[in-house]
């Protein structure tokens, strides 16, 4: 633990410095390495370094809020990249010529890093190409784009980086005996995301505990729970917890974790299973008395009420709820189960039998030191207005249906 926090200080502090760090992702994955560096401090010289001695594509990985404010579309309706990564449009800053050399990419990468450039400060294509990262980090997907933001973040820096895969001379991938040479030749900080990702939960067991903002005793249709709410940092409206009343700490716990949907839990839509999951979810905690329910406001798998509706609109068109996100400028999922995980922890829950379909749910939870006993199978609710809806969650988002 203690060589894993000396190696992320030191990286941060050589990118605080605006120098270039080198990380590595899991030989299970990509298996490769990227040079990275906080966007607004490049300059010629460093992108000459990366285009040089680096060799690969250079890109940009921005968040999600940079993407919207500069208006930058995804680059493709259908990502069938294997590890879906988020490229955008490509782009140049307004006021290079060609765009292609060093100096000029930098300029772009610093402009993408700007607090006042807007979308018409770019052209459309140009010679960066921006990489959106989810929300949620390296917790959520592990590669080099969530790293690179992350690593912005714990940084203190503007969330905006850039990167490019290392090459070797033959022009193979350098694996990680090849990038601790390059670390070692060039004086580049070396770190991997399983270091950024343990990092993470290494703050997160030093932050304070989430607490509860209230709680009461709540008799229902379902049975009797006790209801809390916790404070959420995406909104106004807090998370809702109902714990069955009956609570013996003694035993395994059983729980979901379900996602608001005001269409569909309130006024019962058709569109999506998300009432009859919830539905099921309630009857199966009210059945145990070790049962939770933990009840998030992210609504529209996190772009919102209103985004979702034209989500929908976009659906009545055709479009799938894939391509529909996307259309509109926003992620697949937007959404960080992050807080459930921390919940979990104030009732001092670190293992549970999940109620979900969602493999991201359950990835979220182990990613948060929470063990995963056991997954239990939610039934498939199928209607005629839903079918298309359960079969692209099932082929494009993974979903065990």
């Amino acid at each position: 633990m203690n060589a894993m926090i000396q190696r992320m200080e030191a990286a941060l502090a050589a990118l605080k410095r605006g120098e270039i760090i080198i990380v590595m992702d899991d030989e299970s994955r990509e298996n490769e390495g990227d040079m990275i560096m906080a966007a607004e401090f490049c300059d010629d010289q460093d992108m000459n370094t990366m285009i040089r001695k680096a060799g690969g594509l250079v890109c940009a990985p921005i968040s999600t809020e940079i993407a919207k404010r500069l208006d930058l579309a995804p680059m493709v309706v259908k990502n069938e990249d294997e590890y879906q990564t988020a490229f955008t449009v490509t782009v140049d800053f307004v006021s290079t010529h060609t765009g292609i050399s060093a100096a000029e990419r930098a300029l772009t990468c610093r402009k993408l890093a700007a607090q006042d450039t807007q979308s018409a400060d770019f052209k459309r294509p140009g010679h960066i190409f921006p990489l959106i990262a989810k929300d949620g980090g390296v917790l959520v997907r592990r590669g080099h784009t969530e790293a690179s933001v992350d690593l912005m973040k714990l940084a203190g820096l503007t969330e905006a980086a850039v990167i490019c895969e290392i090459l070797n001379e033959d022009g193979t991938m350098a694996r990680h005996d090849d990038l601790l040479k390059v670390s070692a030749a060039e004086n580049m900080p070396f770190i991997t995301i399983e270091d950024i990702v343990n990092y993470r939960h290494h703050l997160a067991n030093q932050a304070t505990s989430i607490e509860p903002l209230s709680h009461a005793h709540l008799p229902t249709a379902y049975g009797n729970f006790e209801i809390y709410t916790f404070p959420n940092s995406e909104g106004e409206e807090p998370h809702v917890v109902l714990r069955n009343a009956q609570y013996d700490a003694n035993a395994p716990l059983t729980m979901r974790i379900h996602s608001e949907c005001l269409t569909g839990d309130i006024f019962h839509s058709v569109k999506c299973d998300c009432q009859a999951q919830l539905d099921f979810g309630l009857k199966t905690i009210a059945n145990d008395p070790n049962g939770m329910m933990i009840y998030l406001r992210q609504e529209g798998r996190g772009i919102g009420l209103a985004e979702k509706i034209r989500a929908y609109a976009l659906q009545d068109q055709g479009q799938n709820t894939i391509v529909a996100n996307v259309s509109l400028g926003h992620p697949v999922d937007a959404r960080d189960f992050t807080v459930a995980a921390q919940i979990l922890k104030y009732f001092d829950q670190k293992r549970v039998r999940i109620i979900t379909n969602n493999p991201e749910k359950v990835a979220a939870l182990k990613a948060n030191g929470i063990e995963v006993i056991e997954r239990v199978a939610t039934p498939r609710f199928v209607t005629k207005e839903n079918q298309d809806y359960l079969t692209t969650k099932a082929t494009e988002m993974g979903h065990y249906l």
